[in-house]
């Protein structure tokens, strides 16, 4: 998959299938994840894309891989229909079919979910699907990056000293936070008291 991102360091992805996003809540890894899938899409009917530079290569088939609302009617725990709904789309895969992952697998403990996310990652890896997977789940990216994997691209959301969001993926390591505490302080910080005058 050829794919560039527009920026002060745009990454080289010739030959890379594989794009693991990491970074701050509310950074913009889930809206940059849709436009992914919206320029695909575009491209491949003959559309424009909304986008200053986009090359990329045909999939036959895009499939997405968000988590869901919990089961209102109690049939099964959310990890057990995470993973039945990645069966499903695994029985239809094929090579160069792209898979755009959303926070999956994201229903269990970081342990857990680390070893579910590497084991698909790399089966996929192996069989050539284009994937993009946005996680919160520093355990599996950063052992992931250590391994080092040449056909792989890490993004990260943009955060700026003072906790700003840029909203842009800038490639690097992945974060081992993802600034939680920021949301934390916008949330049950109160707002500073304007000064009163005389």
């Amino acid at each position: 998959m050829v794919f560039y991102i527009i920026g002060p360091r745009t990454p080289k992805t010739d030959n890379k299938n594989t794009f693991i996003i990491t970074g701050a809540n509310q950074g913009g890894k889930s809206t940059f994840l849709r436009s992914i899938g919206l320029a695909q899409l575009m491209m491949q009917t003959g559309m424009f894309v909304s986008a200053e530079c986009f090359s990329t290569d045909i999939c036959p088939q895009i499939f997405t891989h968000y988590k869901c609302e919990e089961d209102s009617h109690m049939v099964s725990g959310k990890l057990d229909e995470e993973l039945r709904r990645m069966r499903d789309i695994v029985s239809d895969l094929k090579p160069d079919d792209l898979v755009l992952f959303n926070e999956s697998f994201s229903a269990t403990n970081s342990r857990e979910g680390a070893g579910i996310i590497r084991g698909i990652v790399t089966a996929l890896a192996e069989r050539h699907v284009k994937l993009f997977f946005v996680t919160h789940t520093s355990e599996f990216a950063c052992a992931f990056y250590q391994e080092y994997h040449q056909d792989t691209v890490y993004l990260c959301a943009e955060r700026r000293a003072d906790g700003e969001r840029t909203f842009r993926m800038t490639e690097g390591a992945p974060l081992d936070t993802s600034y939680g505490e920021d949301l934390y302080r916008e949330v049950f910080t109160p707002p500073a008291q304007p000064a009163e005058r005389c």
